[in-house]
């Protein structure tokens, strides 16, 4: 494992192996170096936990999450198992962040005000009361241009954000450049943010190309599931149709009081759930009109 501080002084990296984490903490200076610290010893050895526990989950889960001996597996687990009854989804679908969450816990102290851990964009918040955090959006991951938003407040639900989509660090079956989510933990955003991207999705567009997830990964948990490789420019009416299939899985997943809200971006148009648990109106409309 490898820590080290940024050059700004402020934020703490983080990397051991696909773990690659950027923490930051505010409060008295020896409080923020002792949570330091002790974020670094919470990392450590918890990727060799994870893999002795891969088999498992790698596999679909179900509504009651398998008896997982380490705290983030059963949380990855936990945060699936919502979705478990009416799609394919595995724990791996929360690992992101599970592990923020894990890591974060260990940086709330005596002396720390708030605290966050970015998991590859995967983030999990501390938020005290009186604080907030304002975050920037992005519509593809792989141009990271913020075009908009998002203030988290410490009198509103939410805790975590993710992001997935096609463009992104994993696989997705749907053809989503980028679907945001916030919700009350980082772990839950992260299986949220999957199930929503992959819903954003033509299934019979003849110019979408799609792969076996295992000839492109043969570990992956995706096994024989076909996952997007490119997609076409898409016309107005279809990209319409791709977003309103993810937009009526996110307001379903407001309702059911599992996520705070989601942004929905295909090929330069944005919808978005247009919640208000707690986060500010504003962040929509610069999404929208962007």
């Amino acid at each position: 494992m490898q820590a080290a501080l940024l050059a700004d002084g402020r934020r703490l990296h983080l990397n051991d192996g696909p773990i690659d984490l950027i923490i930051e903490a505010s409060g008295e200076p020896r409080a923020v170096q002792a949570a330091f610290a002790r974020a670094a010893h919470r990392l450590s050895g918890l990727l060799d936990a994870l893999c002795a526990e891969l088999a498992g989950l790698r596999k679909p889960a179900g509504a009651e999450p398998l008896p997982f001996a380490h705290p983030v597996a059963r949380r990855m687990a936990e945060a699936v198992a919502p979705f478990a009854a009416d799609i394919f989804i595995t724990p791996m679908a929360a690992v992101a962040g599970a592990v923020a969450e894990h890591v974060l816990q260990a940086l709330i102290g005596p002396g720390i005000d708030r605290a966050y851990v970015n998991n590859g964009g995967d983030i999990a918040l501390h938020l005290p009361a009186g604080s907030s955090y304002t975050v920037g959006l992005v519509a593809r991951p792989d141009r990271p241009q913020i075009v908009g938003t998002a203030t988290l407040d410490a009198a509103g639900p939410a805790r975590g954000i993710a992001t997935s989509g096609w463009r992104g660090r994993s696989f997705s079956l749907g053809i989503a450049d980028a679907v945001t989510v916030l919700a009350p933990t980082a772990a839950m955003a992260d299986a949220a943010a999957t199930v929503i991207a992959n819903a954003v999705d033509l299934p019979d567009h003849p110019g979408i190309v799609r792969e076996a997830a295992c000839e492109l990964q043969p570990d992956n948990d995706l096994g024989s599931l076909r996952v997007t490789r490119d997609v076409p420019t898409f016309s107005a009416r279809e990209r319409a149709a791709a977003l309103a299939a993810g937009l009526a899985v996110a307001n379903n997943l407001v309702s059911r009081g599992l996520i705070c809200d989601a942004a929905l971006h295909l090929q330069g148009d944005c919808v978005s759930t247009g919640a208000t648990n707690g986060l500010l109106l504003q962040s929509h409309l610069e999404l929208v009109d962007a």
